[in-house]
């Protein structure tokens, strides 16, 4: 079995519950889960048997302890979570939308024990034994200067360990503060170039990777894609998910793969074809979910042809918007079944 390394920032995620606006829950009583990108590709990763380890730091408290405790719960190794003296927990804060109002999110990330770690406090050299697969996100270098400087020194001890590399994306402008001289969108850029060179697989939708690498404009996706594994060498595949919104609601979802060595490209559930996704339960997590499944599938034989791992992604990612909270509560069964075509909903007796 493959093992699978992530590291990023979870937090605490406080809801306003159902679709109340912040104003009409508080004061009150919020959902409280735990939430963070590479989090979430590790649970989704475990929780449908696969070997994931996250990797991050984490205030010494109690509050910590059940975060960690959460994690352990979907099988996910924690061996390598470092447990600091300094440093918080950080949160973030969610207003889910609902038809035409969008869904709103507050962060409270700064000072987070993962924001302030430096990269010597971690054991890259254990943490990459074994493993096939790192993955990253594009919102841990966002949250701190030496959040962004870990990142890269993780990328390289990733590869320097002969460990291939996965980026997902996820722009997230409101984190990307930390130099006041740079817009977001230029720091973004220039901080994700960094990284990008050490990849082997990206993953995004079109406006994370339009917003973050500066690209010029490409007509088609097939262009767009084409145009990111040609400027980073190393890249040898690209997955995209594809959302069309119709409302806060009700989505679109779809995805496609490329495989530079071949030039192939597949699409999911068809091109030009989406799962219609009418009645959004949570609107969170569906990237980290289709990111995890992708890996997922690569790693098992049964389902790593370009056709087949894309498709279950997809399905995945789908299957994400029905379940409440940023983990992924699907199985490979229900995910199976969705990419195979049932997409009824029936109740199972």
């Amino acid at each position: 079995m493959s093992r699978i390394v992530t590291f990023g920032e979870i937090m605490g995620r406080l809801a306003a519950p159902g679709f109340k606006r912040f104003q009409q829950a508080m004061p009150g009583s919020l959902d409280v889960t735990f939430a963070g990108a590479e989090a979430s590709i590790a649970a989704s990763i475990a929780y449908l048997g696969g070997d994931a380890s996250f990797v991050t730091a984490l205030p010494d408290h109690a509050i910590a302890d059940a975060c960690v405790a959460n994690l352990l719960s979907m099988r996910v190794n924690t061996r390598h979570i470092l447990r600091t003296s300094k440093g918080r927990l950080g949160l973030y804060f969610l207003e889910a939308g609902a038809n035409q109002r969008p869904g709103n999110v507050i962060y409270d990330r700064e000072g987070s024990s993962v924001a302030i770690t430096p990269a010597e406090a971690y054991d890259w050299p254990a943490i990459f034994s074994g493993a096939e697969w790192f993955i990253i996100s594009g919102i841990t270098p966002a949250i701190s200067r030496n959040a962004a400087e870990v990142s890269l020194t993780a990328v390289r001890e990733a590869t320097r360990h002969g460990v291939k590399v996965a980026i997902d994306m996820n722009y997230r402008s409101k984190l990307w503060q930390w130099e006041p001289t740079l817009q977001p969108r230029e720091l973004a850029t220039r901080t994700m170039r960094e990284l990008l060179p050490f990849v082997d697989l990206f993953v995004g939708g079109r406006e994370d990777a339009e917003a973050m690498l500066d690209l010029p404009g490409a007509s088609t996706l097939e262009d767009l894609a084409r145009l990111i594994a040609e400027q980073f060498p190393r890249i040898q595949r690209v997955a995209m998910s594809l959302r069309q919104g119709i409302s806060a609601t009700h989505n679109n979802f779809g995805g496609l793969l490329y495989d530079k060595s071949t030039g192939e490209f597949c699409y999911a559930p068809e091109k030009d074809h989406f799962y219609s996704i009418t009645h959004m339960v949570d609107r969170l997590g569906a990237g980290d979910a289709f990111t995890a499944g992708l890996i997922q599938a690569l790693t098992t034989p049964e389902l790593s042809a370009q056709s087949t791992a894309i498709a279950f992604a997809t399905a995945a990612g789908c299957l994400a918007h029905s379940i409440e909270g940023d983990f992924n509560f699907s199985s490979r069964e229900e995910i199976e079944a969705l990419m195979n075509g049932d997409a009824s909903g029936r109740v199972k007796r």
